[in-house]
């Protein structure tokens, strides 16, 4: 239904959108993504470029992005055993939205406007 300013209110909300907001917008998704895209691939890579993310919510975030088919985990049977992550065709595929919204923080956001 369209109103008389053209606003289209059926398609004010779209669900498909609507779940990649929440997922990618998920607190430390969407710097867990910048990491593997500046290539990060283990835990501790991850985990250091990232202050204040701790061990659990890392793991939670990661197992969230590996059930959402963005992230594969890859485990090799080394001693000790090592464990690679690295973003699917489809994690690739949001480069271009995270470096649009890299670059808009770099011209916008500063910690000091919270």
């Amino acid at each position: 239904m369209a109103l008389a300013d053209g606003f289209d209110v059926d398609r004010a909300f779209c669900p498909d959108f609507h779940h990649a907001v929440e997922l990618v917008g998920r607190r430390w998704t969407g710097v867990i993504l910048r990491a593997l895209l500046h290539g990060a691939t283990r835990f501790t890579q991850i985990r250091d470029a990232i202050p204040e993310l701790t061990d659990k919510m890392l793991s939670a975030r990661l197992r969230e992005l590996e059930a959402e088919g963005i992230v594969t985990r890859r485990v090799t049977d080394d001693v000790p055993v090592r464990v690679d992550y690295a973003l699917t065709e489809k994690g690739r595929d949001l480069s271009a939205a995270i470096t649009s919204l890299s670059d808009w923080a770099d011209r916008w956001a500063t910690t000091g406007d919270r």
